[in-house]
């Protein structure tokens, strides 16, 4: 998955991301990322999107303000490790009699920030989990799956120098049953093989599309490793 934050750049910059992306071989998009989106924005910044890629395009939506009708889902997260209620039910009581409105499609999901959290960490107020606590990381993701919840995300923050270890990544997955991304500090193909290899079924890049002059040449690579490795647990996803 290709991660789009619209504070981050223009609309249109966004679309030609999302089509680079594409063609480079990403199997959705997810836009957001940031607290401070103005909605209109967001709705500007899917419809571009949807202009230019045939890809499924999911909220990720930073705070109860994020939502808009025009995308095809949009992740019903909570922060696991957050510090106070405010991301880990608060944001989630104010949108939901909105969301049940529109008829949009909710995908639960535990959301866990691991060290050093970057800017995804301070905002949430997250207690951050050390990159190789597996016992940690595999509780919290546990405690998500007999919630009910989808999916659990493990995430280093946007722009993070590393990423979840490998040994973290391998112990939740032979742990849950649901599906597993890893995101966070993924900007090459031998990273992102090492997470795919240790039994991540989803892996999500932004950053290092967004930064990128020449985005399918960044991002075919990354993305033609991830697809050589076999799929960790097809009955998942």
């Amino acid at each position: 998955m290709t991660l789009i934050d619209p504070a981050a750049q223009g609309s249109d910059r966004a679309a030609v991301i999302a089509e680079e992306a594409e063609k480079a071989g990403t199997d959705y998009i997810m836009i957001g990322g940031s607290t401070k989106v103005d909605p209109a924005k967001l709705k500007e910044t899917i419809t571009r999107i949807r202009a230019r890629t045939s890809r499924k395009i999911i909220i990720f939506p930073g705070s109860a303000s994020m939502i808009s009708d025009n995308a095809d889902a949009i992740y019903f997260m909570s922060l696991l490790n957050s510090a106070t209620t405010e991301f880990l039910i608060a944001h989630q009581v104010m949108a939901a009699p909105v969301l049940k409105r529109m008829g949009i499609e909710t995908i639960s999901m535990g959301y866990l920030i691991f060290e050093p959290g970057m800017t995804v960490g301070r905002v949430g107020n997250a207690q951050l989990i050390s990159r190789t606590d597996s016992e940690k990381a595999v509780a919290y993701s546990l405690a998500a799956e007999m919630l009910g919840m989808k999916l659990v995300y493990l995430e280093s923050g946007s722009g993070s120098p590393t990423f979840v270890s490998e040994e973290v990544v391998a112990s939740v997955s032979s742990s849950i049953r649901i599906p597993l991304i890893v995101g966070g500090g993924i900007r090459d193909p031998v990273g992102a093989s090492k997470i795919a290899e240790a039994g991540a079924d989803i892996i999500v890049t932004g950053t290092v599309a967004e930064k990128a002059d020449r985005i399918y040449d960044v991002l075919k690579p990354i993305i033609s490793a991830l697809k050589a490795v076999p799929v960790a647990h097809p009955g998942k996803i």
